[in-house]
């Protein structure tokens, strides 16, 4: 049975189980797809519960139909949606009462872990930041983003990837120590390796913002326990020298979007490539093993998920364009945040260097007089 309240979910991690928020509505593909990711979800792992927001009697239908799922979900009635038009401004004068602004409001209160939402990025952004507020110490919260590499854990993490297309030294210097917090708790790394995104490796280049934090960086790396390689280049984003790549979020937007159309187009190819003749579809016959598991490391849809950080609460952003898969992908990511606690040891990083940067400015005024 669908419940139409929150009784039968647990209110916080000591109840059993991880609860996720879900917004259904907002993506691409409509709630369809997001319910059918949910429930793939669910199948895998059965530590999670859904609180699903959007309107009710067409989710209970969906749900409904997934006899397992429905025990597992509570609905929360939300007829208003939040469009990829809309602007952000919009949406936080008019947004009470869609089901973003209910997603992120059980997050809020207690209710759920994590928000996942497949909707508009720049509402998200907005409505995260007014109702879950920034950490302190915390000027402008950044979307990381895992990026496929050789390193042995498959994946770096990239920020910002869209939140703020401006980025100060002080903010780059905030978005290493967040993004190597992530990486800490994600991939178990005890101390990440930092780069600082650039035009070139040479000290000289870049723009006033990026020398200054590359100057202030060694301090901030001793401080926040990961190592600072220095600068890298737009190569660099796959490789094994770094684990966490920090930059503004226009560059990191465009380098994202940049690279998921490159990964789409490398598969169309060899599409193409193994359809033109009789010999080369049996060459795909033959390496059907290996074109899996190449198509599965370059999938866009199974790294699905953008984490908002910087904020008093997690929230994970899905392609709008996701389909179950996609969706599936970034409630695991979801979940997997929520078991390690990664908000609370996020929090605790910045507090604790904010403090720090408060004492030493401290100390230096009391020296001068």
């Amino acid at each position: 049975m669908v419940s139409a309240d929150s009784r039968t979910l647990p209110r916080n991690p000591d109840d059993g189980g991880v609860v996720i928020s879900v917004d259904a509505m907002g993506g691409d593909r409509g709630p369809a797809a997001v319910v059918a990711g949910i429930a793939e979800s669910a199948v895998r792992n059965p530590d999670i519960r859904f609180i699903v927001h959007g309107p009710q009697a067409e989710l209970a239908r969906l749900i409904g139909r997934r006899q397992d799922l429905a025990a597992r979900c509570d609905i929360r009635d939300a007829a208003g949606i939040v469009t990829m038009g809309d602007k952000p401004s919009q949406v936080l004068r008019k947004g009470e009462g869609t089901s973003m602004w209910s997603a992120i409001e059980s997050v809020r209160q207690g209710e759920a872990r994590v928000a996942v939402s497949c909707g508009n990025t720049g509402a998200l952004m907005a409505l995260s930041m007014i109702r879950l507020r920034k950490l302190p110490g915390v000027n402008r919260p950044a979307i990381a983003c895992l990026w496929p590499s050789r390193n042995p854990q498959g994946f770096n993490v990239m920020l910002d990837v869209g939140a703020d297309i401006r980025a100060d030294a002080q903010d780059l210097l905030t978005y290493a120590l967040m993004g190597a917090s992530y990486a800490r708790n994600g991939f178990g790394l005890a101390r990440p390796r930092v780069g600082l995104l650039n035009v070139g490796t040479e000290e000289h280049k870049g723009r006033p913002e990026l020398k200054q934090a590359h100057e202030l960086m060694p301090a901030t790396a001793q401080a926040a326990n990961f190592d600072y390689v220095g600068f890298v280049e737009g190569g660099d984003l796959p490789s094994a020298r770094v684990d966490v790549i920090v930059t503004d979020g226009f560059t990191g937007n465009v380098a994202l979007k940049t690279g998921e159309g490159t990964a789409k187009l490398v598969g169309d190819f060899l599409k193409e490539a193994f359809a033109k003749s009789i010999l080369s579809k049996f060459a795909a016959l033959l390496a059907m093993g290996s074109l899996k598991r190449l198509q599965k490391r370059i999938d866009p849809r199974r790294v699905n998920g953008g984490v908002f950080l910087g904020l008093n609460g997690t929230v994970v952003k899905s392609h709008g364009s996701a389909d179950a898969t996609g969706v599936s992908a970034a409630i695991k990511l979801a979940f997997q945040l929520a078991q390690s606690g990664f908000q609370d040891r996020l929090a605790a990083r910045v507090a604790q260097i904010h403090a720090d940067s408060g004492d030493t400015n401290g100390s230096k005024e009391s020296e001068a007089s």
